[in-house]
């Protein structure tokens, strides 16, 4: 369960959080009934719900990125942002967007390869210096070398490069937030756990 309280339907009062469990859970009370149309147990929605301005945020952002307007293509979008919940951790970030590739047209190979991108050659050159910068971002925190930046300019309009650094980090932050509040896919017990208790002296003898 979500280590925060839900938002039932009856409890919810701003049109736009009823409007979204309209569309993600139709005349379900998503949290007597969860589970949303794509198959996620959809309690993202009902833990943001606390806060209706929050809720309009994520919404917002939403619209933001998948809005025509935007310069960076879908497939580099996507391809990022599913390279960032894998390295940060969030089975539920990375999951959705492997599933937005898929319909993207991205072929499985390429999807099953996200996690060791580095080690294959089939990637085209802006793909590279994408994935590079997603790894730069989410796991070297934003230390982006000279090098990688000058491959992101002839490769990408500036405006393009600022569309990717903020949905890269700005998902970054959904993984964290998945992880630590135990939302969707990502409630889970931590991987990392002490397994010397029991053992002689707490040192394993193996």
């Amino acid at each position: 369960m979500p280590r925060l309280e839900q938002v039932s339907r009856a409890e919810a009062g701003s049109p736009r959080i009823l409007e979204t469990y309209d569309k993600h859970f139709g005349d379900r009370d998503p949290v007597a009934e969860p589970g949303t149309h794509a198959g996620t147990p959809g309690n993202w929605w009902t833990v943001f719900a606390l806060d209706p301005q929050l809720f309009g945020v994520m919404l917002d952002r939403q619209a933001w990125q998948f809005s025509e307007e935007r310069k960076l293509p879908p497939k580099l979008r996507e391809l990022a942002v599913a390279r960032a919940g894998w390295v940060g951790g969030s089975t539920f970030v990375y999951s959705q967007h492997c599933r937005l590739l898929r319909r993207l047209g991205i072929e499985e190979e390429r999807i099953a390869a996200i996690p060791s991108w580095s080690s294959e050659d089939f990637w085209s050159p802006v793909e590279r210096v994408v994935l590079g910068f997603a790894d730069d971002l989410v796991a070297g925190g934003g230390r982006v070398s000279d090098r990688r930046f000058a491959a992101l300019k002839e490769a990408l309009p500036d405006v393009a490069i600022l569309e990717l650094a903020f949905i890269v980090t700005t998902y970054a932050q959904s993984a964290t937030l998945a992880r630590a509040l135990r939302l969707e896919y990502d409630d889970v017990p931590d991987p990392v756990v002490d397994r010397s208790v029991g053992t002689a002296n707490g040192v394993s003898r193996g």
